[in-house]
């Protein structure tokens, strides 16, 4: 019998483990992983941004558990020796028609406790001299960091607290009493007192498992460019657009990772498949679950233009290299080759609203992790904590 099971070894669910272990060292923790390693999915996908969360509406839990996570991220980052950097990043108004987003923006950062600072286009050339704007704000917390590296960290003081970790256990069922819950995998069944869920792509099916959900995740492919290593000079840091307050999705933009190379991207399109990384990619019963969901044709009819336009740029590399050049001009079709994808678990509920924060779910001994795109792992420690608090409250 374990006293706390989590299912799923991602950025979130093993730093959940870390802060459950901390908080109760005496537990029996079990994580459960249903590849042969840690942080595959989302977490391995990702663009290795330690975001500051000016993007996300005050009082959010987005909001203030990225702004927290990022000051622990980087704290663990500097205590454990792994390799991070906080350059900072612009995000740029590309013509005075988006100036009032790019304020509403910047007022947005303030009011989230950020320091954020607006610049002229020649205090911007200051930053980035490739870049093209009427202006734009720069946001010193900005960082990049491999999130790779960090969850194999999570697991390893998970393991060393005492923690178990079971690799290549796939969940099936679920069977609930009064006192304990009956995890049924396919290497066998694990009793445990409580269950927190961090599935990622998978997490609307696992909280199924003990009752209906009142959302479904829809994958989200991002797919990205990388910049020849000649035209890395053209992109010191990270440069995003102004995004569009209409869309959920922060548009196309550069990012310099941790081992030195360029990103760019990623686009937003549907995915028929949960871990669909290549564009043909289709899974029957994905598929199935997406078109088959109310809520999805809502979200598809108010976003359709956004949404043919993620298309065409994922099929036309000059319609994504366009897009590229709204920042810097000086990109050209040979500079950038395809890099591998990721796809985005963004929770839709009937109406076919986004779920714009993140969202968790409480039921008896049990707490679902149903939402936590972007800016999860940044806020990961922070998310961590919150999880551990809650099930001390329960417990």
């Amino acid at each position: 019998m374990h006293d706390i099971a989590i299912i799923g070894g991602g950025i979130v669910g093993l730093a959940t483990g870390l802060a459950v272990g901390r908080r109760f060292p005496r537990a029996r923790l079990l994580i459960l992983e249903k590849e042969s390693a840690v942080a595959v999915h989302q977490t391995g996908h990702n663009s290795g941004v330690i975001h500051s969360g000016i993007y996300y509406k005050p009082g959010t839990l987005k909001a203030s558990l990225c702004r927290e996570g990022n000051r622990a991220l980087v704290a663990f980052c500097r205590e454990h020796g792994i390799a991070h950097d906080i350059p900072g990043k612009l995000i740029v108004a590309a013509s005075t028609s988006e100036m009032p987003r790019l304020l509403d923006l910047m007022r947005r950062g303030t009011d989230n406790g950020l320091e954020v600072v607006l610049l002229t286009p020649r205090e911007a050339h200051e930053w980035e001299p490739h870049v093209r704007c009427v202006a734009a704000v720069r946001v010193p917390s900005t960082g990049i960091v491999d999130y790779k590296q960090v969850s194999r960290l999570y697991a390893d003081l998970i393991v060393g607290q005492g923690g178990g970790l079971q690799l290549q256990t796939r969940v099936l069922r679920m069977r609930t009493s009064t006192d304990f819950h009956v995890i049924e995998t396919d290497k066998g069944d694990f009793e445990t007192r409580f269950v927190v869920n961090c599935a990622g792509l998978y997490s609307d099916r696992v909280a199924h498992l003990s009752g209906d959900v009142p959302v479904r995740i829809i994958p989200f492919r991002g797919e990205y460019y990388e910049l020849a290593t000649e035209r890395r000079a053209l992109v010191r840091s990270l440069i995003y657009p102004v995004p569009n307050p209409s869309f959920p999705f922060l548009g196309v933009h550069f990012t310099r990772m941790i081992d030195g190379s360029v990103h760019a991207g990623p686009n937003a399109v549907l995915s028929l498949k949960r871990e669909g990384y290549r564009k043909m990619d289709v899974d029957l019963r994905d598929a199935a679950d997406i078109l088959g969901y109310r809520g999805f044709w809502l979200l598809a009819a108010k976003n359709g233009r956004e949404g043919l336009r993620e298309l065409v740029r994922s099929f036309s590399k000059p319609a994504f290299v366009r897009s590229l050049q709204q920042l810097v001009p000086e990109i050209r079709y040979a500079d950038v080759a395809p890099a591998p994808a990721g796809v985005r678990a963004q929770a839709v509920g009937r109406d076919g609203r986004l779920v714009d924060d993140f969202l968790l779910i409480e039921r008896h001994r049990a707490l679902h992790v149903c939402n936590a795109p972007s800016p999860a792992a940044t806020a990961s420690l922070a998310i961590g904590e919150m999880v551990a608090e809650r099930i001390g409250a329960n417990f």
